[in-house]
């Protein structure tokens, strides 16, 4: 049997399965770091359907001004190279 493809030989093609699923063709998937699991935004384009990797956030997992300010202060302190070791905050806290 022949299966006569409209698709460019460079454009990948994944397949509908019987559940409306759709296998994302590897190069893709590989290029967008995407994991087993992820979630994916579908919408629809003209006659075809764009589909976007998804992330999905708690809202209590949302840094508050805070919170985001020290760690961009703590980035920058690695950055800088000014890091000790986590031993030594330990015996500085007691723990």
């Amino acid at each position: 049997m022949s299966i006569k493809s409209s698709a460019s030989p460079r454009e990948p093609v994944g397949r509908v399965g019987q559940r409306r699923q759709v296998v994302i063709p590897r190069e893709i998937f590989d290029k967008l770091r995407m994991r087993e699991g992820d979630f994916v935004a579908f919408s629809q384009k003209g006659n075809g359907v764009l589909v976007k990797p998804k992330r999905l956030v708690d809202a209590d997992d949302v840094l508050t001004t805070t919170e985001a300010k020290k760690v961009r202060h703590g980035l920058r302190q690695v950055k800088a190279g000014r890091t000790r070791a986590w031993a030594d905050v330990k015996h500085e806290l007691g723990v």
